[in-house]
């Protein structure tokens, strides 16, 4: 748990709240906004121990969390077909504050502004610690997957493609 409290993030909050450990790891953006691979090199770790956390919304009006490494596509066939949707479409930026309470670029699948429906790859399931956003454009969490899957409530399964 980081102690640190000027480095809370709601993600931080929540996970403190649930007695789960976890490592603040926070990288230079003075260069301006980065993805998510870059993220990884600054902070120096691979590309399959980094996610990033994509909010979407279905046909039905419904919200929903897929947590994908940086370097793959989400499948939004596939994610619709694993939250019961017909379809699904990546949420609007200018909604995401709205919906999650973190801003675009800085969204955790921890903390949200109420708890949504959260797939994570299946690939997360080959690692042991994950790194996923802490709730600021410039600060991750790397959080044993196990860990992230109970505190989000969140189911594994194959969402994502490789990008081309």
């Amino acid at each position: 748990m980081s102690k640190d409290k000027n480095k809370k993030t709601n993600a931080a909050r929540f996970l403190d709240g649930e007695g789960i450990e976890y490592e603040i790891i926070e990288y230079d953006m003075s260069h301006g906004f980065t993805n998510g691979m870059d993220a990884a090199e600054i902070t120096g770790r691979p590309y399959e121990q980094t996610y990033k956390t994509l909010v979407t919304v279905g046909q039905s009006g419904g919200h929903y969390v897929c947590v994908i490494p940086v370097d793959k596509h989400l499948s939004l066939k596939r994610a619709a077909r694993h939250f019961g949707e017909k379809k699904i479409e990546m949420l609007k930026t200018a909604d995401i504050m709205k919906v999650t309470g973190y801003v675009h670029g800085g969204c955790s699948p921890l903390g949200m502004r109420k708890p949504l429906p959260t797939v994570v790859d299946a690939r997360a399931a080959a690692q042991e610690k994950i790194c996923v956003s802490a709730g600021r454009i410039g600060m991750s969490l790397e959080i044993r997957t196990e860990d992230l899957l109970r505190a989000a409530n969140a189911e594994l399964d194959d969402v994502a493609d490789d990008e081309e």
